[in-house]
């Protein structure tokens, strides 16, 4: 039997990126994570004792994204992995770490459509899905 307990769209402000304007300002991650655990004791018991903590798994997230002041998603997504089997009894985990790229700012209305600037990127999200095992002591 193999249970999954997620935590998803948690939304956290830090500093990330590789640019000088981006170690200087909070941007907006968002995180999904699927835990494999066993709910089974939990159920049994209706008691949070045996259960996976969402809280508890949510502010450790939080924690490492604030602390870390990552430049790149990728070591973001592994620092968060590393974390969460390291404090939970997690035999496996499937990690979401989006970061929403602004592009150009929306014209002002106008009946004049501005020319592209080429200089500023289109809006986009990063994605890294990172997936790892732990070991259960």
């Amino acid at each position: 039997m193999t249970d999954y307990v997620s935590v998803r769209d948690l939304t956290v402000q830090a500093v990330i990126g590789v640019h000088d304007w981006e170690r200087e300002i909070e941007q907006r991650l968002v995180v999904n994570v699927a835990m494999q655990t066993d709910v089974r004791a939990a159920a049994a018991g209706d008691d949070l004792a045996g259960a996976l903590d969402y809280s508890a798994v949510a502010e450790a997230i939080a924690t490492v994204l604030r602390e870390g002041k990552f430049r790149l998603i990728e070591t973001a997504a592994e620092r968060v992995a590393e974390r969460l089997l390291a404090d939970f009894p997690l035999p496996w985990l499937r990690l979401e770490l989006r970061k929403p790229i602004t592009g150009a700012p929306a014209p002002a209305a106008s009946s004049v459509t501005p020319a592209p600037n080429p200089a500023v990127p289109p809006a986009y999200t990063a994605v890294i899905t990172i997936e790892r095992t732990g070991e259960i002591p």
